[in-house]
């Protein structure tokens, strides 16, 4: 209620004023009275008041005096509102008070409309004042929480080593003993929800948080952070679970009896959300659960190797069930999160890397993948990372048998040439060639080809017709003796393929020979 001081020395103007104010204005003044200045100023005393309807004319002590002490008592933000009760010859000495703070003046006689006017533009500025401080108080308070947010981050954003003095004063305003919490929501398509989304979704399960956590922060990877008693973290954990948010994540970590081991809390906190990446169903881990009693063993160095060999053997399922024994997949809920961080790493160093040296780089695809296996905390859960590990070892396998076949092809088409130009001469066919070089005919007409730009009956016609035009180079030897010596079976057949591939006979190229005006058409062999 409005404390509300009527100071008059005509006692009927005192109790007139009170019973007006009271009738219309139920319940929401409490009225006092005083005969003059100097009552009023101890009834002020003894009780702060928010309203004073003064006259100025009255023994002992007046109103100007009244209010010349009062304004000197109070202070800043506490004075009254001053309503001056004036009689005509009194105006021009009323306005005066206005330095006291005075709101208005009243003329005798009092009438009621004017009097509740004053009243309801007092309340209303009061209530003005009253919602323009909280909400720089509200303001005040939101600068303070943030500066103190952005301090805490800061110290858990540093390295081991020297807290500032900012920093120090703001450890030593933690509640202790407290609990830190790390928080994360992955959407379906596995993005990260903001933290202030996080927020306002823990917020529909309990709440405003300000209410349960002493704070609330987020860290460099935009998580958020909270602190406080591990029973208010476990409260929030069963509420999730009720709702069945298996997306949101949490990790908390060992009661804190110290401030200065914030950090080591919160690092304890991200280590215990690390741990989700286990098992899809571990929304929730407490670092007391994981800091002891975890299975680990030695590094599957001999299996590694094995892996490495196994790569373009095309051995599909020896490669996956290998994989099983070196991530130890079947004690995959208690392993110690760190053996499985080692041996990713190792796969990376003395698997993959190993293959791209010795091979050179695969497909853009290959290679996205190899970049997202780099880190397994890229993935949401460990199936998510086998899967696609698993994926990437089968492409790179693949793509290991693929350069291998592409060499020994090239080994076989050389192989074949070479055979082709050491038998020219002879009756030869492309199924004497492809039995040669041990490739089934069909595959071996299709790889020629892809290998030469040419099938195999032109390819063998152009050896034999270079092979002939360095024969026809000396006149001594017949034709007939050329067309045998490079492997035609009569001489018709020379002269046509020879048309056929040089545009004149083999006796007109011998002509332009002996002539010395026969330069070869563009792209022939050397002669």
């Amino acid at each position: 209620m409005t404390n509300l001081l009527i100071v008059d020395d005509e006692k009927m103007i005192r109790q007139g004023l009170k019973a007006m104010i009271e009738r219309e204005y139920p319940s929401v003044y409490t009225v006092s009275l005083a005969g003059n200045g100097a009552e009023a100023l101890e009834l002020y005393r003894q009780q702060r008041q928010d309203v004073i309807i003064t006259d100025i004319r009255m023994p002992i002590m007046d109103g100007m005096t009244m209010l010349a002490q009062l304004s000197a008592e109070a202070g800043p933000g506490e004075a009254p509102a001053v309503v001056i009760l004036s009689g005509h010859d009194d105006f021009e000495y009323a306005k005066s008070a206005i330095r006291y703070r005075v709101k208005d003046y009243l003329l005798k006689p009092i009438r009621r409309e004017e009097l509740f006017g004053i009243l309801e533009r007092i309340a209303a500025e009061g209530a003005e004042r009253e919602s323009s401080s909280r909400r720089q108080q509200e303001e005040a308070e939101s600068y303070r929480r943030e500066l103190r947010a952005a301090r805490l981050r800061g110290l858990l954003l540093q390295q081991e080593g020297e807290v500032s003095a900012a920093q120090q004063q703001e450890l030593a305003a933690l509640e202790v003993p407290f609990t830190v919490g790390v928080l994360n929501y992955y959407h379906s398509d596995g993005t990260r929800m903001k933290p202030g989304e996080v927020q306002g979704l823990l917020e529909q399960l309990a709440g405003p948080l300000e209410q349960h956590f002493a704070e609330i922060l987020t860290d460099g990877e935009g998580r958020l952070v909270l602190a406080g008693s591990g029973e208010r973290f476990r409260e929030l954990a069963g509420k999730a679970g009720a709702k069945e948010l298996k997306r949101l994540l949490l990790g908390i970590s060992r009661e804190t009896l110290q401030a200065e081991q914030f950090r080591a809390a919160y690092l304890e906190a991200c280590r215990a959300l690390e741990y989700t990446f286990l098992s899809p169903q571990a929304s929730f881990v407490d670092y007391t659960e994981i800091q002891s009693g975890r299975l680990s063993f030695p590094a599957p160095e001999e299996e590694l190797r094995k892996l490495l060999n196994m790569l373009g053997t095309d051995r599909e399922k020896e490669i996956k069930a290998l994989l099983g024994v070196i991530f130890q997949t079947d004690h995959l809920p208690h392993l110690d999160l760190s053996y499985l961080e080692n041996v990713g790493r190792s796969i990376n160093e003395r698997v993959l890397d190993e293959v791209f040296r010795a091979h050179g780089e695969a497909s853009v695809e290959v290679l996205k993948l190899y970049r997202l296996v780099g880190n397994l905390h890229n993935f949401r859960h460990f199936h998510d990372y086998y899967r696609t590990l698993e994926h990437l070892l089968l492409s790179v396998n693949d793509y290991i048998i693929g350069i291998k076949s592409a060499h020994t092809e090239h080994a076989d088409m050389e192989e074949a040439l070479a055979y082709i130009e050491a038998n020219y001469s002879r009756p030869l066919n492309m199924a004497m060639v492809s039995n040669y070089v041990s490739l089934n005919y069909s595959y071996f007409s299709e790889a020629f080809k892809a290998y030469t730009g040419e099938s195999f009956v032109l390819y063998l016609k152009k050896v034999r017709i270079r092979h002939a035009k360095e024969l026809l180079a000396d006149h001594r030897i017949k034709l007939a003796s050329v067309s045998e010596a490079v492997g035609f079976e009569n001489s018709k057949q020379f002269t046509r393929v020879f048309k056929e591939l040089e545009g004149i006979s083999p006796g007109e190229y011998r002509a332009k020979l002996l002539l010395g005006r026969y330069s070869g058409p563009a792209g022939d062999e050397e002669s």
